[in-house]
This record gives C-alpha cells, sequence and structure tokens, in this order.
C-alpha cells in the first residue's frame, strides 16, 4: 500500500446516525482530502480495540472508502494485512455461510449474517489510485463484505434474517 500521512483519530458515528445508511459516493484516490481521510481510518481502527475494519461512513462522511486488517484476529486464514480501498466492488462471491458480526457503530448487538466465504474484490489504491483485485476468503471476505456495505449505506443489521438473529453483545471481564 502507498506511504500515507499520519492520521488523526476520530469519532466513530453509532446508529442511528443518517450517514450510517446513506450510500457513499464515488472517490479520487489521489485526492488529498482522500488520503487524509485513508490515514483517519487507520489511525481509528489503531486505537479500537478488537476492530478489523472501518468505513468512512463510520467517522460521518458518507464516501466509499475503508480500511480492513484482520492480521491478528484468530479466525483468520487468508491475509492480506492492513490496507485501504477506494471504490470497492465485489467481482465475485461463492460459498456462502452464516457467521457472527458485530460493529463499533453498534456497540450494544451482534447479528447473524450470511455472507459469501470466497470473494474477489477490485477497489482502489489511495494516493497512487492503482486498481488492485484481492482474492480472499474466510474472516478476510466477511469483513471486506461488512465494510463494502457500510460505503453502500447498509449495517449487518440490515442483513441478518429477523430479530431471532439479533443478539446482545456479550462483554467478557
Amino acid at each position: 500500500m502507498p506511504e500515507l500521512p499520519a492520521g488523526r483519530v476520530r469519532e466513530v458515528v453509532r446508529a442511528p446516525a443518517e450517514v450510517l445508511s446513506t450510500p457513499g459516493a464515488e472517490v479520487d484516490p489521489a485526492d488529498p482530502r482522500t488520503v487524509a481521510l485513508a490515514a483517519d481510518l487507520l489511525a481509528t481502527m489503531a486505537v479500537s480495540p478488537g476492530c478489523v475494519g472501518l468505513a468512512a461512513q463510520q467517522v460521518g462522511e458518507a464516501l466509499r472508502v475503508f480500511c480492513v486488517d484482520v492480521t491478528d484476529h484468530p479466525r483468520t486464514r487468508t491475509c492480506h494485512g492492513r490496507f485501504v480501498l477506494c471504490n470497492a466492488e465485489v467481482l465475485s462471491a461463492t460459498r456462502r455461510g452464516r457467521g457472527r458480526e458485530g460493529c463499533m457503530s453498534v456497540p450494544d448487538l451482534t447479528g447473524d449474517v450470511a455472507r459469501a466465504r470466497r470473494l474477489t474484490v477490485r477497489g482502489q489504491l489511495p494516493v497512487s489510485g492503482e486498481w488492485v483485485e484481492l482474492e480472499t476468503d474466510g474472516f478476510e471476505a466477511t469483513c471486506l463484505q461488512h465494510e463494502i456495505d457500510h460505503t453502500e449505506g447498509l449495517l449487518f443489521l440490515d442483513r441478518v434474517a429477523g430479530a431471532h438473529a439479533v443478539h446482545p453483545r456479550q462483554t467478557y471481564l
């Protein structure tokens, strides 16, 4: 990933904030504002315990930018490290399965969501604007779909099968 400036930690927006249901506008990955946003997303994710992804909507901006890093997560099989994608889209999605998801913007709930377990995503890198394709599976595939949903104005709650699939978040001491 191209070198980004140091970012600033931003406040994470919580549901039912309107920006979370607002589809994001496409961005110019080389625009200094996009580069600064990418850096802010990474900085905010880094100080948020357990956070494996963060989208622009979650810091109050309806734009198609997000970051992911599943490096240290125990459920990770395939891992592309820490990265930011702009204007990302799913090219292929196969082998659906159901898994439990949570979100910093919905801190008190988790939900059972059906997602593809194998995924190919295309997006642009900030700074260079280079188009890249990522092929992944398992937990990283789930995280990418979750963050792309954010950029389309969707929360994991929009994907659960019904009220029976929503659960109070467990707190571990």
